[in-house]
């Protein structure tokens, strides 16, 4: 008798049935001596849409809402009707005596695989696969350690609760507002309150006054010492012209005595590893990645490259029991990080910050960390390197001491000022010699030798006039910051959250910062006050975490949603709100005669038609294509002249003509290339050669 085996894709499918020595590969399995491997695409089943309960609510109508389901009902998602169909014949096969769940082991995940064992109506037992990394010996370790998928009920309803109430609030509210106000407008139980949270922070940037002040530095002996007020310690501002102006007449020319030094010596602790929001906003800062790009990433170490642990985590601890395993994660590492792993070394793996094992503080899934494969930095993308890098060094940090500084505080009188001038001395650079940031001793241990009564000469002094200026605009690593406050969504769906925000145009993203565009200040005052509430989101999501943790009732959870439902849907058919769309232009459409829409689409703009029904679009600006610009490397347009297609760089004006020969690809871009696509493949049945075709097509 052989076992089922369920993953979620095809390259993870692909890397079980190769540990697990299955070899005869067929269009929708591997089958070996003791496994049957087969995989999903994703999602393979899904909550039945509006239409499929009623053909009427295809036509979207205000006085058919809200819509809410007695009963929720699934269906198969048409697309991969053909995998869903290859599992649904696997699990008539007699010989299959059990199916083993190993699909992501998270939420999201367990909710892929128990759809797919409801609609198929499994009814043998069934086991999970529950790992961290997805390196040959995790693989075998959990194979060999297989949990009750019973187990995992909770988990599995905490899920249909979240999908269930997704489905409820946001497709009614959405349709209620789409339909009232003639205009796509989305909202959501976790994008609603996120698009709130930028919104407010504009409101402040608006109403925000600046305010003049000064500073005035002096220089006082071989130091720059400023101003400070003498009734709040460390404010340097004046807000005062005047009184600026005559703390400058009564200090002129006079000396500067030494009143007080204090000396405190300081610790800083290690960092403890990221979990999934830490890293995507330590990424954005750093490197200017979007938390999608992040996740992405990750997921390519994580999956094709085995060199990370699991990501979508929302723990920073590790379990006492992997501290035998950090001996075998340094050792990988070595040939790498050769420097930067000998204390570790040194210490046979011995972690110097204890605080990182906490088995209360893990969550479903520990840190994020390097696994025991020994990483070939060669075979990954600069922002593959990028990641793993700050990956690996967070990690290295908790096998070094502690940062230890001391800060010098002297404080001079002139006349009857005060001023006061300060600075650092590293003592112990610690985890910073792995991490980086630590200071500098050269520019340092100016105010260590000085006395009390000491006086010096006031060489300088002068006043600085500067302006308060307002707050800045959130970049992602801000929002996912209040988004992870106020519990908005998981460290695994944040970032489709805010990619969400952009593909609806609510928000726009410029200069890695997060502006809201007219449509999403119009569509904040028109959705209903509780919706937008971080901290209603907040609740249902720590209801949700309470059903995933065995503590909540999913019944409870979902009859509350939908006596929510009912409330937002009937404030918005009575709202007397109203709403311009602000991107109609004067174009008529050629089909129906209504005003054209300019919308942003990711290869240009492009002109639809503002009516529902008719649907008619076409592109305003030429299409970008694949091929470069030889001089700037921008991406060139498209374009069907006399003597037929060309390409075209806006930026430079350089013409190509679609026909010249390509560029000749180097063994490496093709390497690269070849990895790219052949590991994105869904099918088994395409050859290597399909693979680089495709890639090269791709490279045109």
């Amino acid at each position: 008798m052989k076992s089922l085996v369920l993953a979620e894709k095809p390259s993870v499918a692909r890397e079980l049935a190769r540990v697990l020595g299955c070899n005869n590969k067929q269009k929708h399995y591997i089958e070996g001596p003791k496994y049957v491997v087969t995989w999903a695409l994703g999602h393979l089943v899904e909550l039945k849409m509006p239409e499929d309960y009623d053909l009427q609510y295809k036509t979207w109508k205000m006085e058919d809402l809200p819509i809410i389901p007695e009963r929720m009902g699934l269906k198969i998602i048409k697309q991969t009707t053909s995998q869903f169909k290859g599992i649904q014949q696997l699990a008539k096969r007699s010989d299959l005596q059990e199916l083993i769940i190993a699909t992501d082991a998270g939420r999201e995940g367990e909710l892929v695989a128990r759809w797919i064992l409801e609609k198929i109506r499994w009814n043998k037992p069934v086991k999970r696969l529950w790992i961290s990394s997805q390196t040959d010996r995790a693989i075998k370790d959990g194979f060999n350690q297989l949990k009750p998928a019973k187990q995992y009920d909770s988990l599995y309803q905490s899920a249909v609760c979240r999908a269930e109430a997704d489905w409820l609030i946001g497709l009614n509210v959405t349709r209620a507002l789409t339909t009232k106000y003639d205009d796509p407008l989305s909202a959501g139980r976790v994008q609603t309150p996120s698009l709130s949270l930028i919104l407010e922070r504009e409101k402040e940037i608006q109403t925000f006054i600046p305010k003049e002040y000064w500073t005035i530095p002096a220089k006082i002996g071989p130091l720059t010492a400023f101003w400070e007020a003498p009734s709040q310690k460390g404010e340097k501002r004046v807000f005062d012209e005047a009184k600026a102006v005559n703390i400058l007449d009564k200090i002129k020319n006079r000396q500067a005595i030494v009143k007080s030094i204090e000396r405190k010596e300081k610790t800083e602790t290690q960092p403890l590893p990221y979990d999934l929001t830490e890293l995507q906003r330590d990424a954005n800062r750093r490197f200017g990645f979007s938390a999608k790009k992040t996740s992405n990433v990750l997921q390519g170490l994580y999956e094709q490259h085995k060199l990370v642990t699991y990501p979508r985590t929302d723990s920073r601890y590790l379990t006492s029991d992997m501290e035998s395993t950090m001996i075998d994660r340094i050792q990988a590492l070595q040939s790498a990080y050769k420097e930067e792993v000998q204390p570790a070394v040194r210490q046979k793996g011995k972690v110097m910050a204890k605080k990182v094992f906490n088995n209360d503080k893990v969550t479903d899934h520990h840190a994020i960390i390097p696994t025991d494969e020994r990483p070939i930095l060669a075979d990954l993308s600069p922002d593959e390197r990028k990641l793993y890098d700050i990956i690996v060094r967070r990690f290295l940090a908790l096998f070094y001491p502690a940062y230890r500084f001391e800060t010098i505080q002297v404080g001079f009188q002139v006349a009857e000022e005060f001023f006061a001038a300060k600075e650092s001395i590293v003592i112990e650079n610690g985890f910073k010699s792995v991490t980086g940031k630590g200071e500098d001793d050269h520019q340092l241990k100016q105010l260590s030798n000085m006395q009390i009564g000491q006086s010096f000469e006031i060489k300088d002094v002068r006043m600085d006039k500067k302006m308060t200026e307002p707050p800045q605009r959130f970049n992602e690593a801000d929002l996912l910051a209040r988004m992870e406050k106020y519990g908005l969504g998981t460290p695994a769906t944040r970032a489709d959250i805010i990619e969400k925000l952009l593909s609806s145009e609510v928000i726009d993203r410029q200069n890695n910062r997060l502006h809201p565009t007219p449509k999403g200040k119009q569509l904040i005052e028109l959705v209903n006050d509780e919706l937008k509430s971080p901290e209603l989101t907040a609740k249902w999501e720590a209801d949700l975490e309470a059903i995933a943790r065995g503590k909540g009732k999913s019944d409870v959870f979902l009859q509350n949603i939908r006596k929510q439902t009912k409330q937002l849907v009937s404030e918005i058919k009575m709202s007397d709100k109203t709403y311009k769309a602000h991107n109609i232009t004067g174009s008529k459409c050629p089909e129906c005669s209504s005003l054209m829409k300019e919308v942003k689409g990711k290869d240009g703009r492009v002109l639809v038609c503002s009516s529902r029904e008719c649907g008619f679009r076409k592109r305003k600006d030429p299409k970008i294509s694949n091929r470069r610009c030889p001089q700037c490397r921008k991406k060139m347009e498209i374009h069907n002249g006399k003597a037929g297609t060309y390409f075209q760089c806006r930026r430079c004006n350089l013409v190509e003509k679609a026909d010249k020969q390509k560029k000749a690809v180097s063994k490496r871009e093709e390497r690269q290339l070849l990895k790219k696509y052949s590991g994105e493949e869904e099918s088994f049945g395409n050859s290597l050669a399909d693979a680089l075709k495709a890639a090269m097509k791709d490279k045109e």
